[in-house]
């Protein structure tokens, strides 16, 4: 009877072992990303996300709703770079199975997982299979629940959904719900550790890839996706979660590419059919996501003459230095059109932590020759060799004004661009940062006294994710074709792991 109470015990208290690991792997990227380029959390430090608008925070907030007793192992993650090195996961796998192995002997009951969905190690393509699949080999873990929350850009394999019970991702892009989805996977967990039913976990893939201008959810085809999707769980109450996973094409992996997944209490073949004909409705509706930008010189003369007139900011948005698609947000090609044709009141962010710590040294008013960005990639254009005026330098530090920023699903409300200086050149001000920070949020430029409702240019290094901050104060945006590394050219990337035939690199 005692050893009855004690189980019973257990499961009352619901007793979850909580990690993250996440990473948007640029594999085209030279370079590789350090341990040191994380920010890490281990033990109890995970509950310090507690109410930061954070996936983590959403698997905080139902925990303490549920009655979970958290045993919270390793938090790791980075704004999305090149590949990852090997320690990067051994050391997340480290912490885990230590945990792990700690709180066994008195009952794991569930797992809960942040992770996104498209993380490469220089040995493993698929990180997040790999973790799951060591979890499954741990003694003790073979049959306990994992669940979790994805980003919608993770390129998902077939292993991974065979290896765990449900996974929901973000509906969104720019991603407002990363936290509500980590709510919706966490209340998956809570049913099936209260219920003892398993879900099945269904996947199908088309042969087809979007660069990330094609996967906002704003625009057809990922908004017809979403709203099938939808239909599905309305039409079929079994059916917990379905999953439109966008992919990350500037991963080459094998699972690089658009996939769809369902969560069902019901009849897997059922489940399994209706995310087949997502693919099939994605493989007809291929060429709808594969975007074209203009170029730069083509729309240039249009962006000048509109901006003398203008009551409120135009955009230049360039997707080839999409910060949150991995790009080192240091190309110059837009702060030297915007200089040589003189555009008077614009802006633009470059991260630059060399001319950062030349500046560092300067008072507001000095003029000092500094070399600017252009540093990090041999794809961009090269630095501009500058004489600028200092307008203030800070520490970079700011709170988020949307907590339901894209920028929250990365790194919460706090955010450190690092040292940071605004210096100006002609009617030009120049954000310099030391930490790449991607711009979607208005007070990343607010914070350090540039009000971006008044500016009449601001040059944007992002894809998608900046719509929802910049977009309300716009009079018009303009995406253009410059160089870099994050391309909407895909037929301009040299891949070699995925999978072929696959669209647009090949005729289907």
């Amino acid at each position: 009877m005692a050893c009855c109470n004690r189980l019973r015990t257990r499961r009352t208290m619901k007793r979850v072992l909580l990690a993250g690991l996440f990473h948007e792997t640029h594999t085209f990227l030279d370079g590789v990303t350090a341990l040191a380029a994380f920010d890490q959390r281990r033990g109890d430090e995970l509950l310090s996300a507690r109410g930061d608008g954070s996936p983590l925070a959403g698997a905080i907030e139902i925990a303490e709703a549920s009655g979970w007793t958290l045993l919270p192992a390793i938090d790791l993650r980075a704004t999305p770079s090149a590949t990852v090195s090997d320690a990067v996961v051994e050391t997340f796998w480290r912490e885990f199975r230590a945990t792990a192995e700690r709180e066994l002997p008195n009952g794991i009951d569930g797992i809960f997982l942040v992770l996104h969905g498209a993380m490469v190690c220089g040995s493993f393509a698929d990180v997040e299979g790999e973790v799951v699949g060591r979890i499954r080999q741990q003694r003790g873990l073979e049959q306990t629940p994992i669940c979790g929350v994805l980003d919608l850009h993770g390129n998902i394999s077939r292993s991974f959904v065979e290896q765990t019970d449900g996974f929901v991702a973000y509906r969104c892009n720019p991603h407002t719900d990363a936290c509500q989805a980590a709510r919706d996977g966490a209340l998956l967990l809570d049913r099936i550790i209260s219920t003892g039913k398993r879900p099945s976990f269904v996947w199908a893939q088309p042969p087809v890839m979007w660069p990330p201008t094609g996967t906002g959810t704003d625009d057809d085809p990922m908004r017809a996706l979403e709203t099938m999707a939808r239909d599905i769980e309305r039409d079929n109450e079994e059916i917990f979660a379905v999953n439109v996973m966008g992919g990350f094409s500037f991963a080459d992996t094998r699972d690089t590419g658009v996939s769809f997944s369902a969560v069902t209490f019901g009849d897997a073949d059922k489940a399994r059919q209706q995310v087949v004909e997502l693919a099939d409705y994605t493989h007809a509706q291929r060429a709808a996501g594969n975007r074209a930008d203009p170029t730069l010189e083509a729309v240039l003369p249009e962006i000048l003459t509109r901006a003398e007139t203008a009551q409120g900011p135009i955009l230049i948005v360039e997707p080839a230095d999409n910060i949150g698609g991995g790009a080192p947000g240091d190309a110059t090609t837009v702060l030297k059109a915007l200089i040589d044709h003189n555009v008077d009141n614009s802006a633009v962010v470059i991260n630059d932590a060399d001319a950062v710590s030349l500046l560092q040294s300067h008072a507001a008013g000095d003029r000092v020759a500094v070399s600017i960005g252009g540093k990090s990639s041999r794809l961009t254009d090269g630095p501009l060799e500058l004489v600028v005026e200092v307008v203030s330098t800070s520490d970079g530090r700011f709170v988020l004004e949307d907590r339901n920023s894209h920028l929250a699903s990365m790194s919460g409300i706090h955010i450190d661009m690092g040292a940071s200086a605004v210096v100006r050149h002609g009617g030009v001000r120049i954000l310099l940062t030391s930490r790449k920070t991607p711009p979607f949020d208005l007070g990343q430029l607010r914070s350090q006294g540039i009000d971006p409702e008044r500016l009449s240019v601001i040059g944007v290094k992002a894809a998608v994710a900046h719509r929802r901050a910049y977009d309300p104060i716009a009079v018009a945006s303009y995406s253009v074709a410059t160089p870099g590394p994050c391309t909407s050219d895909l037929s301009l990337l040299p891949f070699r792991q995925i999978r072929r035939p696959i669209f647009p690199l090949d005729s289907l």
